[in-house]
């Protein structure tokens, strides 16, 4: 990557702290060009619990130097608890998180650097307050850009999907764990920081707990979700997702449903800022972004809002991995969203086969084929959301095959490519009053490896809604519907393209309560593609560029990292466990002195066709250490399970100077609703 910024056109502040409306105070880094002392400039608010001191310094100054080179004010904000901020961080999207991302964007536009023009921007986190402090509507935030965020936070948020328990929901729990009870940096906070931090440690309490005390859709859910209420945003989106992220279908639903202008780019990428995309090719987003906020915080006529709504990489056929450095295709752009240049393809269910037409090999309409998928079905399904930084994309589809129902098309005539969310519609009966399917499209090649192209779950229970979950009839035949997650994709010529189906899909969803048989009535059910035509040359961008950022962080490595999946079969006891290590190491920031050392093991296991016997099990150890100053903190979290309920245990240890300050431990017993 090529690094472009110039710091002599700019200053940082660190630790400038910002009161909200009831006196906590927030700290913030910022980028302040020269020129605004005597010209204000606009200011852009990224507004994240992550730690600017440290944590998230690289990228930081990656990106904000890159913007305060050209022209921008930027202000990188801790949330109130996190970092040197003060407070305690409760949960995830909560009211005050809006009304203190309020006021710090009404403090950027007061200030004598900024022109009273505010942009708000973030990944993850802050894609997700970037929406929703904007549905708020402050009247300085003049456009916002959200990346792999969601405006759904029951159905697309690391927690449920198709109302099936994520093990991204554990990991994701176990991940915020560790962060709120972080402590603080003294360089940073002052001679409070031991207050602050004996604070975080004391009010904690594992989030895990909301989390699974809310498993369908009700007002916890839905009164911060964006999709209850599009209208309340009122300034220009710039949504960006990659295929390799589990956040996709969002920059879909902004497009479809925002009355605002707006844009959307999708690319290859796993959970990563795009221009450093993984999978690539990364693209110069940074310069992307640039144009964005010319037009609406500068008022530049740039011709962004002339070109095409929607640019989405159109992945061609590549061999299973578990990890890609580049997804071979090329940009396809689209004019608007939903675009014109789609139609459905229908493709019918029969015995084992995938065909334009229905009934192709005759049979009748009570034709039936059963599957009780083992525990182990999913082990080449990857992570929900993928961070691409351990081998954690889907693999080899064969070994799950294996365990699912499989129909699957005669070699294409010609190549296929779609765009957007294929859905299945399925005729079906459980033996069971609870169960689950999975279903994923593979391209299979000649010689017949599989590929995921994409997938869906959905929990039967849920069969009507997210609101009202219901019991399944036994043994009586039902119809559902299962939207599958959006996807560009062109499956090539003498390739096949294969469905498959199963009851399991361990770890990326909790198993259900006991393993249950379905019937699919395949001459009733039928996959639907949303086919794109790619005849039309003006329907296509050749390139963002080569990515480039602002300043390098200068870091010395001090331990290697470590990062794998790890699968472990034990046959005598009948047990399969699967480890997932992400180990970063310890580096040190040269600039400030600071040592940091952070790590994390997953593990999840089962017994036999034992459902009740699934256990995800979490680890995860931070350092940080400066001079004579040392800290640490190690957390453990345990979900078990029964027929009736969700077990939760989970620890907490801090260590100042190696000798412990704090320890806490907590145990729940959670009743399963239908999941």
């Amino acid at each position: 990557m090529e690094y472009l910024a110039d710091n002599s056109q700019y200053t940082v502040q660190d630790n400038i702290y910002i009161p909200m409306r009831d006196g906590t105070q927030l700290s913030a880094r910022i980028w302040v060009p020269l020129v605004a002392w005597k010209t204000p400039v606009p200011a852009i608010l990224e507004y994240i619990p992550y730690r600017k001191d440290d944590l998230t310094r690289k990228r930081d100054d990656m990106n904000h130097a890159f913007f305060a080179s050209n022209g921008y004010a930027c202000v990188r904000v801790d949330m109130r608890g996190c970092g040197a901020s003060e407070g305690t961080l409760e949960d995830e999207y909560t009211l005050i998180e809006q009304e203190d991302g309020v006021d710090v964007i009404s403090w950027m536009a007061c200030q004598e650097w900024c022109d009273g023009n505010v942009g708000m921007m973030g990944i993850s986190w802050g894609g997700f307050n970037s929406l929703i402090v904007a549905s708020k509507q402050p009247k300085e935030l003049k456009a916002i850009i959200s990346l792999c965020a969601s405006d759904d936070l029951y159905s697309d948020n690391m927690h449920y999907m198709g109302g099936c328990l994520l093990g991204d929901n554990l990991s994701e729990a176990s991940v915020m764990f560790s962060f709120n009870t972080l402590p603080p940096d003294p360089d940073s906070a002052g001679e409070n920081w031991r207050k602050m931090w004996r604070n975080r440690l004391e009010n904690e309490t594992p989030w895990i707990k909301k989390w699974l005390e809310h498993q369908y859709r009700d007002k916890y859910w839905s009164e911060h979700s964006l999709c209850e209420n599009y209208s309340s945003i009122k300034c220009p989106v710039y949504a960006v997702g990659g295929w390799a992220d589990g956040f996709t279908n969002t920059v879909f639903r902004l497009l479809e449903n925002l009355h605002v202008p707006r844009k959307g780019l999708i690319g290859p990428w796993g959970h990563k800022y795009p221009h450093e995309g993984v999978p690539g090719p990364a693209i110069d987003f940074l310069q992307e972004a640039l144009r964005w906020w010319d037009h609406w915080l500068k008022g530049i006529d740039n011709g962004i809002m002339q070109e095409p709504q929607f640019h989405a990489w159109l992945q061609d056929s590549v061999p299973p991995s578990n990890s890609y450095s580049e997804r071979p295709g090329q940009w396809v752009a689209e004019s608007e969203w939903p675009t014109k240049n789609t139609s459905e393809k229908i493709l019918h269910l029969g015995k084992y086969i995938l065909h334009p037409h229905a009934h192709a090999h005759g049979g009748n309409e009570d034709d039936f084929l059963s599957i009780q998928s083992p525990g182990s079905v999913g082990i080449s399904s990857g992570k929900w959301c993928s961070y691409t930084a351990t081998p954690d994309l889907p693999g080899d589809q064969r070994e799950d095959d294996g365990g699912s129902l499989v129909f699957e098309t005669e070699p294409l005539e010609k190549d296929l490519s779609i765009l957007g969310r294929p859905c299945i519609y399925l005729k079906i009966a459980n033996d069971k009053p609870q169960g689950m399917l999975a279903v994923r499209i593979s391209d299979v090649a000649l010689d017949g490896k599989a590929t995921r192209v994409t997938y869906g779950v959905i929990n039967l229970t849920h069969r009507h809604n997210d609101e009202s979950p219901s019991p399944t009839p036994i043994n009586e035949s039902f119809n559902i519907k299962i939207p599958l997650n959006g996807i560009a994709q062109t499956f090539p010529k003498n390739h096949k393209l294969r469905i498959s189906i199963s009851t399991t899909y361990w770890p990326l969803t909790w198993l259900p309560p006991e393993p249950h048989s379905v019937k699919v009535f395949y001459h009733s059910s039928y996959l639907v593609l949303p086919t794109l035509s790619v005849e039309k040359e003006n329907f296509r961008r050749l390139s963002f560029g080569e990515p480039k950022g602002g300043e390098h962080l200068d870091t010395s490595k001090i331990l290697p990292g470590d990062h794998n999946w790890l699968i472990h079969r034990d046959l005598a006891n009948k047990k399969w466990i699967m480890e997932v290590v992400n180990d970063n190491g310890c580096f040190k920031i040269n600039e400030t002195g600071m040592e940091v050392k952070r790590s994390s093991r997953e593990k999840y296991s089962f017994i036999d066709d034992d459902f009740t016997s699934a256990t995800g099990e979490t680890l995860t150890y931070n350092s940080f250490t400066k001079g004579g100053w040392h800290t640490s903190v190690e957390t453990r979290t345990v979900l078990t399970c029964s027929k009736e309920y969700f077990y939760i245990h989970a620890t907490l240890d801090a260590h100042e100077s190696n000798k412990r300050i704090f320890s806490n431990n907590w145990s729940y017993k959670i009743p399963r609703h239908n999941v």
